[in-house]
């Protein structure tokens, strides 16, 4: 069992900026996929970035040239730097590890952009 906790999220005007962090469990940190997904109000779970094992990375449109997503192998923690924020990017943010088969969630946290 891997659990999985995100934390740093909270409310930002628009342009702000906010870091938010994942930390997860367990030794074989390091084999996973990390993914960073998002949930607004009424609509579906988009996932929002990725980062391999091997550190490559990638991100939706929506966010490309915004947000950052990287890994510290040795603290078992993935981050997503979201920079420009825009009340479209309000949701709740949640991360996911994948272990192949399946994976596991976080609780998420939730992620405000308003004036």
């Amino acid at each position: 069992q891997v659990q999985v906790v995100e934390s740093g999220g909270g409310w930002v005007q628009p342009g702000g900026s906010l870091r938010l962090s994942c930390a997860a469990s367990g030794s074989r940190f390091r084999v996973y996929a990390m993914n960073w997904y998002r949930q607004a109000p009424g609509k579906q779970r988009e996932l929002v970035a990725t980062i391999t094992r091997a550190g490559v990375t990638s991100s939706a449109d929506s966010v490309k040239g915004r947000f950052n997503i990287s890994r510290d192998n040795a603290k078992n923690t993935v981050y997503l730097q979201m920079n420009s924020l825009k009340p479209e990017d309000t949701a709740v943010y949640y991360c996911y590890a994948d272990v192949g088969s399946f994976g596991y969630w976080g609780q998420g946290t939730q992620v405000t952009v308003s004036s």
